[in-house]
């Protein structure tokens, strides 16, 4: 390639990338978004839609009762934030609750929240629920789904590569290059870049979800306890943290610790 093409894609590759940097909710980490609103809430209902196909929903009135209640109080904190927080999303909001021994919870972009029935025994309580679901949101307030996705993109073929491709790909003009850059992937692209940066994204989750749960009225000094039931709960089944994609037990329950004060600051008792 001439050397003036090549500063010239260069330079193309990078403005895409400039264009595309934004602020995270709470935390203000900078980030890079090459997925549109619109085509991440689309994969998400795609997705949620496969969920409710292939899981058994609950028939527990009173489970579904306290999933819903849970959602909604989450929900109406993150289409009212204080101005400094985070741009309202203005999600179609769903709620399910999935009837199956497995700890496990969601928010799919747009807002469709999913949680299982055997998340239950560990979260104990409406408020145990609601730091769950709060983190859950709050990975979908920060479209951590599209930003993942970008990041894939860009350690897959380099940051102007990336940058060329997906404005065909958001134009609609290439449908098979997001897959294809997902199975080019590498174990050194893996563990160098995009699990420290999965790591950072549950950590912003966990910090934006204490002050999304404050604002709905569930005390966020209640995480706490819930995060040590999780750690028992994963007992035995943690690798090392550098390789793993969350944060080990002890550093979450330390920043958890860490950033009280600030949620705090939003929390009124109902």
């Amino acid at each position: 390639m001439l050397p003036a093409l090549r500063l010239l894609l260069t330079l193309c590759g990078l403005s895409i990338l400039l264009a595309a940097c934004e602020s995270a909710p709470v935390s203000g980490r900078s980030q890079i978004m090459l997925v549109s609103e619109n085509e991440e809430r689309q994969m998400g209902l795609q997705a949620y839609r496969e969920v409710l196909n292939k899981e058994p929903l609950s028939s527990d009135a009173e489970i579904n009762a306290l999933v819903e209640k849970v959602g909604r109080r989450i929900a109406a904190a993150a289409e009212r934030p204080p101005r400094e927080l985070w741009r309202a999303p203005h999600f179609r909001w769903e709620f399910k609750t999935v009837d199956r021994n497995e700890p496990n919870a969601f928010c799919l972009p747009g807002g469709k929240i999913v949680v299982y029935t055997g998340i239950l025994p560990i979260t104990r309580t409406e408020t145990g629920l609601a730091v769950v679901v709060a983190h859950e949101v709050a990975h979908a307030l920060a479209r951590h789904g599209a930003e993942r996705m970008s990041d894939q993109m860009v350690a897959s073929v380099g940051a102007t590569a990336a940058a060329v491709a997906l404005s065909a790909t958001v134009s609609g003009k290439s449908r098979t290059y997001l897959p294809a850059m997902m199975a080019a992937l590498g174990a050194g692209a893996t563990v160098g870049y995009l699990l420290p940066m999965s790591r950072a994204q549950e950590s912003e989750a966990d910090r934006i979800g204490l002050v999304l749960m404050a604002l709905a009225g569930y005390d966020p000094r209640e995480a706490v306890g819930l995060w040590e039931r999780m750690r028992a709960a994963n007992s035995g089944r943690r690798q090392a943290e550098w390789l793993s994609t969350h944060p080990a037990d002890t550093t979450r329950l330390s920043d958890i610790r860490r950033w009280l004060p600030e949620a705090m600051q939003y929390y009124r008792p109902r």
